[in-house]
């Protein structure tokens, strides 16, 4: 087993730019598909026509009354081109009574900010209606005001425990979505060995050598479950002490959770390669399926999206769809050991009866 470890492990440090880049290309995903690590703060507004500058002087007040989004205004042109562009992700168009948002992309963050738009644009309109019959509108506007600002009854909501409610936080899902899907391919690519070893006459001549036969297995398995694990988990630093992304105070949750992961995809690559005859085949086909498994286990969605029985059952099938459904329980709702037992034990699972199976056919194919 060491020896065939410490030769895969050899490989790797003569030519470790596949590694940097699956790192690179985890962090890059998340950064890239959600905006950064945080929400943009300063969104740029702009109007069009005879009364723009009337409209502008109107709502940006109001726009920045609450929160901590900062609305600017800002030429309707240069608006429009650094969101053609993508120094922006988007700007806001506004009209006399409504407005429009001007994106180029679906970034989760769009979302946010539409909805604080919307609730200023709603409020505004419920005050213009209500004070239009007036005889005193602005003393009515004002007294409308003070009113929704300190209600007469306030709605406090928490969960069942009687702590604060978490709120769900989507690129922390994404981002662990991203560093999942990539730690799949790298752990494929490294079970693969062994097809490839096998196909090119190497795996012959380690059998005449004193190494067992289980113990070449234990090291190809091995090492792809180290380099899974150590890619993963070099991530999760980098977002954790690099890029200040909130994971929860659980970290040693977390580190097991990918751990269980790991053995089950090395498992699943297993089962995959069993399948194959050459590797060129799965170089086709596994980077064909990997990026379908986090679309049918909801990894890109929020939770409840996917209601469909027979897709539900097959993202099951995989361990993405249980490792993502524990961390998300340790990183959002502060989980203990007991309430991810299930998706561990789940995990394992899958890892054992794909492992079984896969080397059964990987001996068959010998």
């Amino acid at each position: 087993m060491i020896p065939i470890f410490l030769a895969q492990l050899a490989k790797e440090r003569r030519n470790p730019l596949l590694i940097i880049l699956f790192i690179v290309a985890s962090v890059g995903a998340t950064v890239f598909f959600t905006g950064g690590t945080k929400a943009p703060t300063t969104i740029a507004i702009f109007s069009e026509g005879e009364n723009a500058q009337t409209i502008e002087e109107k709502w940006e007040p109001l726009l920045n009354e609450q929160g901590d989004i900062r609305f600017v205004i800002t030429d309707s042109e240069a608006a429009r081109e650094d969101v053609q562009q993508g120094r922006s992700d988007l700007a806001v168009k506004l009209l006399e009574h409504d407005y429009q948002l001007i994106t180029s992309s679906n970034l989760p963050t769009i979302q946010y900010m539409d909805q604080h738009v919307r609730k200023v644009f709603e409020k505004e309109a419920f005050i213009e209606a209500a004070t239009s019959n007036s005889n005193d509108p602005t003393a009515l506007r004002i007294e409308m005001e003070e009113k929704l600002d300190s209600p007469v009854l306030k709605m406090d909501v928490t969960s069942i425990n009687g702590n604060e409610l978490s709120s769900y936080n989507m690129g922390t899902q994404l981002m662990f979505a991203f560093t999942l899907l990539v730690a799949m391919f790298i752990i494929g690519f490294r079970v693969n060995n062994v097809l490839k070893d096998k196909v090119y006459g190497l795996w012959d001549r380690m059998i005449l050598s004193p190494v067992s036969k289980t113990g070449m297995y234990t090291g190809y398995i091995s090492y792809a479950f180290f380099i899974g694990f150590a890619q993963t988990f070099i991530v999760l630093l980098v977002f954790k002490y690099i890029l200040n992304y909130d994971l929860g105070n659980r970290l040693d949750l977390l580190v097991v959770i990918i751990a269980f992961f790991t053995f089950s995809m090395v498992s699943v690559a297993t089962l995959l390669t069993g399948l194959l005859r050459k590797p060129e085949h799965f170089y086709a086909i596994y980077p064909s399926v990997i990026p379908m498994i986090p679309l049918v286990s909801g990894a890109y969605m929020m939770p409840g999206t996917i209601t469909n029985p027979i897709l539900t059952f097959v993202g099951d099938l995989f361990p993405l769809s249980h490792a993502m459904d524990a961390i998300l329980d340790v990183v959002i709702y502060a989980a203990t050991w007991q309430d991810i037992i299930q998706p561990l034990v789940l995990m394992a699972l899958i890892g054992v009866i794909a492992m079984g199976i896969g080397i059964n056919l990987v001996e068959r194919r010998s």
